[in-house]
């Protein structure tokens, strides 16, 4: 799985982390950013990816950080934090 693949399945992860906020039920998210990204191994066909995203902050209820780590067999895989922005 190319790891720009894996970057967009965390963040997609990290939006349903969003949704699930009272103060971001009615803004729109926006992806920002990342920073930190490491790819630890390669994700062939037939690997099951798990994801998990930590909600670090929230600056001004505007933007905000998150710690993203993606495993493959309880085996880190891949980590990196990821920036968001929510607006009305």
């Amino acid at each position: 799985m190319p790891g720009v693949l894996i970057v967009e399945a965390m963040a997609q992860v990290g939006g349903i982390v969003l949704l699930q906020m009272a103060d971001a039920k009615d803004k729109l998210s926006l992806f920002a950013g990342i920073d930190k990204v490491r790819f630890r191994k390669p994700v062939v066909p037939g690997d099951r990816l798990v994801m998990t995203v930590e909600l670090l902050s929230i600056k001004r209820k505007r933007f905000g950080k998150m710690q993203a780590r993606a495993e493959v067999d309880g085996q880190l895989v891949s980590e990196g934090e990821l920036m968001f922005s929510l607006v009305d």
